[in-house]
């Protein structure tokens, strides 16, 4: 059940603390790369303080909200390196309960970099890449697992991506995809630069 912060007060207060200030879920995501000084320095500022700030518990409680407290909480958890939440990302991204959270989701185990992050984006593409008619985050996953295999070697999204395999597949096969070409590149790439602006947080705190 997902919780409401119109009936929960706890919900609601962290929702004020964390997620509305300045619609800050509303810029964690592309947007945020568009930003500029001074309004990125203090974005930036905000959200490295709050990263230190928030405990294991408040972000417990805003994953159960909907989008925009999953979202915000992801990030956090992302710039905090709470790593603790890696499985429950994994978890609620393979449920894709709410809209809008996913590319959070990805950038989070992204910027994590391990192979455990890696086998919960190809569980992920192995469910999903079998639904073309569900135009959620494939894109955005396939973007994330190819950064992790670049960063260790390694090879996730090679069996995705084999000729007739399951993402050359679903490019055919789904209809909000037909007549694009391969999006891996420049969600690859987006991917990265998210994951430098962590990074950036991270240095910072």
């Amino acid at each position: 059940m997902i919780r409401d912060p119109r009936d929960d007060a706890e919900l609601l207060a962290l929702v004020r603390r964390y997620v509305t200030p300045g619609r800050r879920y509303l810029n964690l995501g592309g947007s945020l790369l568009r930003t500029k000084s001074p309004e990125y320095d203090r974005f930036m500022r905000d959200l490295c303080e709050d990263a230190g700030l928030i405990t294991p518990h408040e972000i417990a409680t805003l994953l159960e909200g909907s989008w925009r407290e999953r979202r915000t909480a992801a990030w956090l958890v992302a710039v905090s390196r709470q790593t603790e939440f890696r499985e429950c990302l994994g978890e609620l991204l393979l449920a894709s309960e709410v809209c809008c959270v996913g590319l959070a989701y990805s950038v989070a185990l992204a910027s994590f970099g391990t192979a455990r992050d890696a086998d919960l984006l190809a569980a992920y593409l192995d469910r999903y890449l079998c639904r073309p008619d569900l135009a959620y985050d494939q894109t955005v996953v396939m973007g994330a697992l190819q950064f992790i295999d670049l960063n260790l070697g390694g090879g996730q999204a090679d069996r995705f991506r084999e000729p007739g395999g399951l993402w050359q597949q679903w490019l055919q096969d789904a209809p909000h995809m037909q007549g694009d070409s391969d999006p891996t590149p420049s969600f690859l790439s987006l991917i990265r630069r998210l994951c430098a602006f962590v990074d950036e947080c991270t240095e910072a705190l």
